[in-house]
């Protein structure tokens, strides 16, 4: 943590008697102040990145999220200034259902891809919320850019929650990972099944063969659930269908 870079912010955390033995990342998370809206996730970054000493500015660096930390150890967190946002920005028309100082609501149309990749370098959701937005956003995650909470697919169209601070980015995904906060689809489907309901539960990772897709899988993959119940039939030949994510995966 040697000559940090112009713009860094220093965090000192004072380790309580009730935090023994925790994770160093767990323990930041926990006794972080709100107002820096730092995640578990950032902190694991800024851990890996050589930011986080023991003792005074300049102490031991401390690289290893696992660390089990002891009462009265105090760790100086180097917070450093939000990068440049890489994408540009675009006047791209955006579909806004509800904004105000902290968060957005956009009704995302199928064929808008979120984030730019390889492929779609432009065009994105990212570049409209850049255009839209302008300076409004904060350094979420330590790049300038619109604070993607979570994700819809390219072909898959409604709404997302988008954050415009650092404070709302850490509530929102706070909300989606205890579940609090849930996402419902409507999907139609070939054929009619037998049941008014039920649950799809597997492992999903790459597809063996074709790396861009996604597959469920025997070996590997991250668990997944996912509870569905019909809406309407058409016949024999489609169905419409309500899906409620119990795990968000790709």
């Amino acid at each position: 943590m040697d000559g940090e870079e112009a713009g860094t912010t220093l965090i000192a955390i004072t380790i309580p008697d009730t935090a023994a033995r925790d994770r160093l990342d767990k323990a930041l998370a926990q006794l972080m102040p709100e107002a820096a809206g730092l995640t578990r996730s950032r902190l694991q970054a800024l851990i890996g990145e050589g930011r986080v000493a023991l003792g005074q500015p300049g102490g031991q660096t401390i690289d290893d999220a696992s660390y089990r930390v002891k009462p009265g150890q105090v760790f100086q967190v180097a917070v450093p200034a939000p990068e440049p946002a890489v994408p540009l920005a675009q006047d791209i028309p955006l579909t806004i259902v509800f904004e105000d100082d902290d968060l957005l609501v956009i009704d995302k149309p199928a064929g808008m891809v979120v984030h730019p990749a390889a492929g779609n370098p432009d065009g994105t959701l990212v570049n409209a919320l850049l255009f839209h937005c302008g300076e409004r956003l904060s350094g979420i995650g330590g790049v300038r850019r619109p604070g993607i909470v979570h994700r819809l697919d390219k072909d898959t169209s409604g709404l997302m929650v988008v954050a415009k601070t650092d404070r709302a980015h850490a509530g929102l995904s706070a909300q989606f990972a205890d579940r609090t906060l849930s996402r419902t689809y409507h999907a139609v489907v070939w054929g009619s099944p037998a049941a008014g309901s039920g649950e799809i539960e597997g492992n999903i990772g790459r597809h063996p063969t074709d790396r861009k897709r996604m597959a469920v899988v025997t070996k590997g993959g991250k668990p997944a659930l996912t509870r569905w119940r019909v809406l309407a039939r058409h016949g024999l030949l489609a169905t419409h269908v309500e899906c409620k994510l119990a795990t968000g995966r790709t």
